[in-house]
């Protein structure tokens, strides 16, 4: 077990708090190259166990033309802790064969299955043909403001989200049964598609 400590610069005027790893504990403060301190010293806690059920493979997400890896590994990981067993990847989304989408994923793309579409209308027809029920998250005009505790619809059944700049591609939309948006309180229209991804989950009435 790996032990860490927190440390702070004794230098006046900076007084930097941050966490390291004792063995390798920084030699000076690395805002102000001051003295420091190691005022906590501790181990972090054994892996958790094993959750007592997996991710549901009716359950998915589809990114569609994602040009962020870090948004992709960000995905990733929000399926396996909502419980979305299937991520499709489809156009130029990186996959985790990529070392940045592994990287923000952190391992997660061994909990969740994932596959990659060259194509997102195929591959939307398909699942309909299939019998998914698909929901867009999108700014788009016809988008209905998501509540807290939404009920899903009935399994098997994926969120679908678009490029971060141009959105879902409206062939897309055309073929997603319910169009979706985050209420916004601010300036901003919008979030980050995959911070935006993770409300949407979380807002959903959590199912199983």
């Amino acid at each position: 077990m790996r032990a860490w400590a927190v440390y702070r610069c004794q230098a006046p005027g900076c007084g930097l708090r941050f966490p390291a790893r004792v063995d390798e504990a920084p030699r000076a403060c690395p805002r102000c190259g001051g003295p420091l301190q190691a005022v906590w010293t501790g181990a972090l806690p054994p892996p958790e166990e094993p959750p007592a059920s997996r991710p549901s493979a009716r359950r998915g997400l589809v990114l569609d033309n994602l040009r962020s890896a870090w948004n992709v590994g960000a995905a990733l990981r929000i399926a396996d802790a909502g419980g979305y067993g299937r991520v499709f990847l489809v156009g130029i989304t990186p996959t985790p064969e990529h070392p940045q989408v592994a990287r923000t994923a952190l391992g997660a793309q061994y909990t969740v299955r994932w596959s990659w579409h060259p194509n997102g209308v195929a591959l939307l027809r398909t699942l309909r043909a299939l019998g998914w029920t698909l929901w867009a998250l999108e700014t788009a005009p016809q988008a209905t403001p998501l509540p807290v505790g939404a009920a899903p619809p009935p399994e098997p059944w994926a969120w679908v989200v678009g490029h971060e700049v141009t959105g879902l591609d409206p062939a897309l939309l055309a073929l997603c049964q319910r169009v979706w948006r985050l209420p916004m309180h601010g300036y901003k229209r919008s979030l980050n598609v995959a911070t935006a991804l993770a409300a949407a989950v979380y807002r959903v009435r959590a199912a199983g």
